[in-house]
């Protein structure tokens, strides 16, 4: 355990690098928006583009594993939503919630982080995740929201939905790099070092928007971020866990990736769609504080066990 904190350890420190840098204004939000456009629109792509052009679909599509970790999740999700409709909250911010619940940081930390610490062999896991989170999960979001809604605006979810996983440049890089491997397209050795040169951008550049944006998140209504914490960061993984090990019979490996992917703290793409929707921005923003900060432990404590199968 200690070995496997002393490692995750550095990629926190980018983080806590960032977030001094934001919380002292040296670092403004204006700088931390552009920082994070270029690591989501660049570097982190070019990343994504890189690893699928060098796997095939076939190395990716494993559906057994994306109806363990579809099915896990769901269980969690429709967990956080019975919560929040208890509390008489509205079908918006229980879908809100919910996703808190059940969508990590897999985009800037876990691709990063995860490959480094688990290996290359791990991409093909993480981008099969990504894809659950960004396909599935986050077009339900959008349909409930805009559901409960009404006004007449309903079939523009399709629409909705569909330009924006064309807009997400990490859907479109993984696409391109496996239409590039398909088609057994030679990637010229000035393109492949340029990519490879960008892509070494996103670890840190990732990591250190995560601190710098952290630095504006407020941390009231701590009672519910720690609800919504706890779910993702222990009751996600676990579910997972047992949906990969004991229902699907995952294999060990890829097992241990889903699950590390299950344990990562609240994403920031969930606030950016509270905050697009006005759907309780400020629970969202203090649940991704309080996740983060608690996964520098809870994190190194499934990593630590999901290497030792």
């Amino acid at each position: 355990m200690w070995e496997i904190f002393l490692k995750t350890l550095p990629f926190f420190m980018l983080i806590g690098l960032g977030y001094g840098a934001g919380r002292t204004r040296f670092f403004t939000p204006e700088a931390t928006a552009y920082l994070t456009k270029f690591v989501f629109y660049f570097a982190l792509s070019a990343m994504l583009f890189r690893f699928s052009a060098n796997l095939s679909l076939g190395d990716i599509l494993d559906w057994p594993f994306v109806l363990a970790y579809l099915g896990g999740t769901a269980v969690i999700y429709v967990l956080a939503t019975l919560v929040a409709m208890y509390r008489r909250l509205s079908v918006a911010e229980a879908a809100v919630e919910a996703q808190c619940a059940v969508i990590g940081n897999v985009g800037f930390l876990g691709i990063p982080m995860l490959v480094l610490l688990l290996g290359d062999a791990a991409i093909g896991p993480i981008m099969m995740v990504l894809a659950v989170d960004l396909i599935f999960f986050g077009s339900l979001i959008v349909i409930l929201i805009t559901g409960s809604r009404g006004g007449g605006a309903l079939w523009r979810v399709p629409l909705t939905v569909g330009m924006g996983l064309l807009k997400n440049p990490m859907i479109v890089s993984i696409v391109l790099g496996l239409l590039v491997s398909a088609n057994n397209i030679p990637m010229p050795g000035p393109v492949n070092e340029f990519m490879t040169l960008l892509g070494a951008a996103a670890t840190p550049g990732a990591l250190f928007a995560i601190g710098a944006s952290l630095a504006t998140k407020s941390a009231e209504r701590v009672v519910v971020a720690g609800w919504l914490s706890f779910c993702k960061l222990v009751l996600h993984p676990a579910a997972v866990a047992v949906a990969a090990l004991f229902v699907f019979g995952i294999a060990p490996y890829p097992a241990g990736v889903m699950i590390a992917a299950a344990s990562l703290p609240v994403a920031g793409n969930v606030f950016m769609l509270a905050q697009h929707y006005g759907v309780a921005p400020t629970r969202v923003s203090a649940a991704i504080l309080l996740s983060t900060a608690a996964s520098i432990v809870t994190v190194s404590l499934v990593i630590a066990w999901v290497t030792s199968f």
